[in-house]
């Protein structure tokens, strides 16, 4: 049995480690809704153009700091952001190895969260070389949505307190794991859709817009339909972009509600469950008044910021089936 005082230390560092990660997923959702707000404001490439090399990135303009203008300044922020990000990571893995070291799992954790934030700034600086190219776009924010998912894992992992475990909780894990890789699909390809607007200065003429390709307006025409078509493949690359994007978003949704009713009908204490749904509603919404009322910066970065949060509770609902420091869930009576 180990000692009380060696398990009051453990404690305390786990604490600490918990605190770390937490403002770690904070910092790292702002930085994805700096992200948003770079695209929007067409500010991708204000430190230099594609092909600028190191002068664009990691310098901006050929400078450690920005320019005047403020396209730069506000890509520059993003920079800030994800710098802040890394030296968190950096922290969570020096609280790992100097303190924790007998917890596999936050070790190897905390290390594959540095490998991956130093490889998504490798990512970003491709994306800007390559003048914002779309599936490049998309699999930048795909790896920011990873990045969040292992944080959470990790803050669950450092958990000292077991859960109570819901009844059938095979079938609700596989459900809440099938809810999240769809959830993770619609976002990906929500950020292929943006990746299609690829302007990355104010006066850079727009590549494309596949964010309105299936029309606007107040009409099922636009939205679920497609120039009045249902589902409406084939009319346009841009439109079967949006469409991609839309499937997901379907399937996502079924998997999220199947996955709150199984969570309510086996007892799930967690209310990352029945907070998934409600999010998935107002995302929905809120994906249908993007089309409806054409290309507005606020309900995009609005969108972005919903779609994160979602991903993100439903990371935490499958989190909350896992085992912590010192076991996991409860046993269930009925398996």
């Amino acid at each position: 049995m180990t000692p009380a005082p060696a398990l009051a230390a453990e404690d305390r560092a786990l604490g600490a480690f918990r605190l770390t990660t937490a403002i770690t997923l904070v910092a790292t959702f702002v930085l994805v809704v700096i992200g948003g707000i770079v695209r929007v404001s067409d500010s991708g490439l204000g430190c230099g153009p594609a092909g600028s090399g190191t002068h664009g990135w990691p310098l901006c303009e050929g400078g450690l700091v920005p320019a005047a203008s403020a396209a730069s300044v506000v890509e520059y922020s993003h920079r800030i952001a994800a710098a802040v990000v890394t030296v968190l990571i950096g922290l969570l893995i020096w609280q790992a190895l100097r303190r924790l070291r007998d917890q596999r799992r936050l070790v190897a954790g905390s290390v594959v969260a540095g490998v991956l934030v130093l490889v998504q700034a490798g990512l970003g600086g491709l994306t800007v070389e390559h003048g914002l190219e779309e599936l490049l776009v998309a699999a930048h924010l795909a790896l920011a949505m990873v990045l969040l998912g292992l944080l959470l894992l990790l803050r669950r992992w450092s958990t000292t307190a077991p859960l109570p475990a819901p009844r059938r909780r095979s079938v609700l894990g596989a459900l809440t794991a099938l809810a999240a890789a769809l959830v993770l699909v619609t976002v990906t390809t929500g950020g292929w859709v943006a990746g299609t607007e690829g302007h990355g200065t104010p006066d850079q003429p727009v590549a494309g817009q596949a964010h309105v390709a299936c029309g606007t307006g107040w009409s099922t025409r636009a939205f679920p339909g497609c120039i009045g078509r249902f589902p409406g493949f084939g009319q346009s690359r841009l439109a079967d972009i949006q469409l991609v994007h839309r499937s997901a978003m379907y399937l996502a949704a079924a998997a999220v509600l199947a996955m709150a009713a199984a969570a309510m009908v086996a007892g799930a204490g967690s209310p990352a469950f029945a907070l998934a749904a409600f999010l998935l509603l107002a995302q929905v919404a809120l994906g249908a008044l993007n089309v409806w009322l054409g290309k507005h910066a606020g309900l995009i970065v609005g969108h972005l910021a919903l779609g994160t949060l979602l991903w993100m509770v439903v990371v935490q609902a499958g989190a909350s089936l896992l085992p912590g420091v010192r076991g996991g869930p409860a046993a269930s009576s009925t398996g």
